[in-house]
């Protein structure tokens, strides 16, 4: 039987380096990381990574780290025998045995609990597993991790564990964004197109206006990959099907009569008024010590929420705040949230 590795669209030079980087890396027989944005495709790039490899004919399984609490997870990953807990009626074979002499890809791993984590770098570094209640067992899997975090920094952290990631980082395939190959839009937009197209049973697609065309091209694609096919899909399917598509439905929540986000006031609120707040009671004085100080704490307190709000990815961190990657690199140094690279002799 001849397997062909997952076709991926795309001739920009930075796609094409990262199918290079693929290609050479898919036949070493070591665990692989996948980082990239959400939607660019970070499982599509690790099912090639394992039919470009020596086991190609043998196993690929799929686990999505974020979409289990702990426990389940656990039980999930490594099996369990029949009555380690309540409901375990019989016993279960975990999906890395499952994977045995193929390939496990980790969606999400930076979500897994230092717990589960432990118990992963075993299995990386030994082979081995525990099915929960039962007895140690050898496994030959080859692992590949995906993450929109920063990995590195949940280390320094202490939120991911450090020698898992020495272990799992033997390489590390980033992903572009979108936004970074601009030349790849077009015919992706037209592939996904087609292929709504064929879903409708329309008998041809007339292709996109110029303007249309220019829509895409600006679009930023915070979503990337997953977010265009999405915008595509909706667009043709809203179309005359007799007339090149002009209208890109970019927000599909666009619409005048979109509630608020913000709660409605209520109407004895509306119409009382509120008390105004002296300068001696405003947010600054949680903050112990002086006005220097004061703005030091609440900067830290802020860089602290938008790192957790974007899983401690630096770059989208850096956005969401308005800042420079470097700027925000100098400004996390500055209020110790990740170490200092160690000075040289």
């Amino acid at each position: 039987m001849t397997v062909t590795p997952p076709s991926l669209l795309g001739e920009s030079p930075a796609f094409l380096a990262t199918l290079a980087h693929v290609s050479r890396v898919a036949p070493l027989e070591r665990p692989v990381l996948v980082i990239g944005e959400r939607g660019t495709g970070k499982e599509l790039i690790a099912a090639r990574l394992h039919y470009l490899s020596q086991r190609w004919d043998r196993p690929f399984v799929k686990v999505n780290c974020a979409a289990l609490p702990e426990s389940l997870l656990d039980s999930e990953l490594f099996g369990h025998e029949a009555g380690a807990f309540t409901g375990a009626t019989r016993r279960q074979i975990g999906r890395i045995e499952q994977a045995d002499g193929g390939t496990l890809f980790l969606d999400e791993i930076a979500t897994a609990s230092p717990a589960v984590q432990e118990k992963l770098l075993r299995a990386v570094e030994y082979g081995e597993i525990e099915r929960v209640g039962g007895r140690t067992a050898t496994v030959d899997v080859r692992v590949v991790g995906a993450t929109n975090a920063d990995l590195p920094a949940l280390a320094a952290l202490g939120r991911f564990r450090a020698d898992l990631l020495d272990r799992l980082a033997f390489d590390v395939v980033t992903l572009p964004p979108l936004r970074a190959r601009p030349d790849d839009i077009p015919p992706l937009a037209e592939h996904f197109a087609l292929g709504m197209v064929r879903e409708l049973q329309r008998p041809l697609f007339p292709g996109f206006t110029d303007a249309a065309l220019d829509r895409l091209r600006g679009h930023d694609w915070p979503g990337n990959v997953r977010e265009l096919r999405n915008a595509v899909e909706r667009s043709v399917a809203a179309a005359d099907p007799e007339e090149p598509l002009d209208r890109i439905v970019l927000d599909p929540f666009e619409s005048p009569w979109r509630p608020s986000a913000a709660p409605t006031a209520r109407p004895e609120a509306a119409q009382s008024p509120q008390p105004v707040t002296e300068p001696s009671a405003s947010p600054a004085s949680a903050f112990d010590g002086g006005i220097l100080d004061q703005v030091r704490a609440f900067e830290a307190a802020r860089l602290r929420e938008a790192l957790e709000r974007n899983r401690f990815n630096q770059r989208q961190t850096a956005e969401a705040l308005g800042l420079g990657y470097h700027q925000l690199r100098g400004m996390l140094k500055k209020h110790g949230l990740i170490p200092p690279s160690p000075l040289r002799p």
